[in-house]
């Protein structure tokens, strides 16, 4: 099973010893009953000593026995859903496979992953069958007995009924919920057998994430909207160690999310710890999206040479780009990955729980959110329209394509800003959003072109030292000038036309 990786969808149920089997082949969609599978189950979970896993009802355990035998990793989806991933035995009981520590290593950090319980299941598996002869799902009636290994205590034995689906529709479950509340067996309170292993060691559920509205308190909209962020940015976390499809670019999105909402906010939070914050997001974003930028600029120029006639390409053009940026990519994804595994990553993330857990809120904090959270994105919007100014008052291109990234960079902030108060603002703040959205989309085709200009000029240099021709360098650097003047005047088409309209916040 190594690799494998499902969805689980099951309920669990608390039945006490002395309960009868229930009538299972007259729930709904139920044929017939299979043949019952008596199964012995040996389970060590692990987790760190402070039950970070546990925390974010994730379970990771080690069990021996029956047709699943293996590491599995069970990540929450929704309620009643996680994500298994699964690998095998292996030799080392105690050593946890790289790629399932890899998936966790956001939560558990620095922290080593220990044995922390140890349950026995004697387990009577039974399938449901649909009438084409599908599994439909099991039935499990267990016999469990727990161990805390965290804190000396006496195992913990009880009972309990568990239907996991394979092929079956999901109302199959809640038709289940009806038959076995009928008999007076409730469904569990608990989300896993190791929660009830654990007993009071188990971490509890999070706070709430306060839900924001017009005359609640202006915190309520910026802590609302840094979860959300420090969620993805955990979510996608994974996602960049396995190199999976858009995760860096995810990643970094949230955490320049999380940056600009810390700026955007900054007066309602303590300015030290917003500032620290943000200065390490800045970090994290830059050294784990160096592979990203070098992968867009590989794209766009191997784009430009498929375009190219032929007789146009003078030397080998295309294999020198594709040498010197696909090095480069792999240098930044090294670079990122370590960043990633660096303590100082790690610390960050602590901070960003701390400051959760604990807001440093200012006195400007407790005001109305309309008034307040309005205010300063209407600050956000200004900044935005003195960016757009300087760009007018630059001289020399170079200084004008500074400037522009400015511009880009605030429209970001803005439309961050616009995200964040559409909870009490709705279409307004979207619309605004959407607007700032389409600035920094057009201004970041524009710095696509700068940084792939400069791109070129040095591949050009380092061909022409080699006895290179330049020839085909130096027409991609004019047509990529040509799609940056494009941008250029794209962008100040728009400005003119739909720039971003105020909140009517007064």
């Amino acid at each position: 099973m190594a690799g494998s990786e499902v969805i689980e969808v099951e309920h669990k149920y608390c039945p006490s010893e002395a309960d009868a089997l229930p009538q299972l082949a007259s729930i709904h969609g139920v044929d017939r009953v299979g043949q019952a599978v008596n199964e012995q189950l040996d389970a060590v979970y692990f987790d760190t000593e402070a039950l970070a896993l546990a925390a974010q009802r994730i379970t990771l355990r080690r069990r021996s026995g029956g047709p699943e035998a293996g590491w599995h990793l069970k990540l929450p989806v929704t309620a009643g859903e996680r994500r298994e991933i699964g690998e095998p035995l292996g030799g080392d009981r105690d050593a946890v496979p790289e790629l399932l520590r890899q998936l966790v290593l956001v939560h558990t950090r620095s922290h080593m992953l220990v044995p922390v319980a140890r349950i026995k299941t004697n387990r009577t598996s039974t399938p449901f069958y649909a009438a084409d002869g599908a599994v439909l799902a099991h039935f499990s009636d267990d016999h469990v007995e727990a161990q805390s290994l965290l804190t000396p205590a006496e195992p913990s034995r009880w009972r309990e009924w568990e239907i996991e689906l394979a092929d079956g529709p999901r109302q199959l479950l809640q038709d289940a919920d009806t038959l076995l509340a009928a008999e007076g067996v409730p469904l569990s309170a608990l989300p896993s057998k190791l929660a009830k292993a654990l007993g009071p060691n188990y971490p509890g559920d999070p706070a709430a994430v306060p839900k924001p509205s017009r005359h609640s308190p202006a915190s309520d909209v910026a802590l609302s909207y840094i979860v959300q962020q420090v969620l993805a940015l955990k979510m996608h976390d994974p996602g960049v160690r396995a190199d999976a499809p858009d995760a860096v670019h995810q990643l970094r999105v949230a955490a320049r999310r999380l940056r600009s909402a810390l700026a955007t906010f900054r007066k309602l939070t303590d300015t030290t710890s917003a500032k620290v914050l943000r200065a390490e997001l800045q970090w994290l974003a830059g050294a784990v999206g160096q592979a990203r930028d070098t992968e867009v600029i590989r794209a766009r120029l191997k784009d430009m040479i498929n375009a190219e006639p032929t007789e146009l390409l003078i030397g080998p053009v295309a294999q020198e780009i594709e040498e010197h940026l696909g090095t480069v990519q792999q240098q930044g994804r090294a670079a990122g990955l370590a960043a990633l595994d660096s303590d100082r990553y790690f610390r960050l993330l602590d901070s960003l729980d701390a400051f959760l857990a604990a807001p440093p809120l200012s006195a400007s904090a407790q005001e109305e959110a309309s008034l307040t959270v309005g205010r300063l994105v209407s600050a956000e919007q200004k900044r935005l329209k003195k960016a757009v100014r300087a760009v007018d008052s630059a001289s020399g291109r170079g200084s004008q394509d500074v400037a522009l990234h400015e511009v880009r960079k605030s429209a970001k902030r803005l439309r961050y800003a616009g995200e964040a108060a559409s909870p009490i603002f709705g279409k307004q703040a979207t619309a605004l959003a959407r607007a700032a959205e389409g600035i920094q989309e057009i201004l970041g085709e524009f710095q696509d072109s700068v940084v792939t200009r400069e791109t070129l000029l040095a591949l050009a240099a380092q061909s022409a030292g080699g006895g290179g021709n330049g020839f085909s360098y130096g027409r991609l650097h004019a047509l990529e000038q040509l799609r940056g003047d494009q941008a250029r005047a794209r962008f100040y088409e728009v400005w003119q036309k739909s720039r971003p309209k105020p909140l009517n916040w007064k």
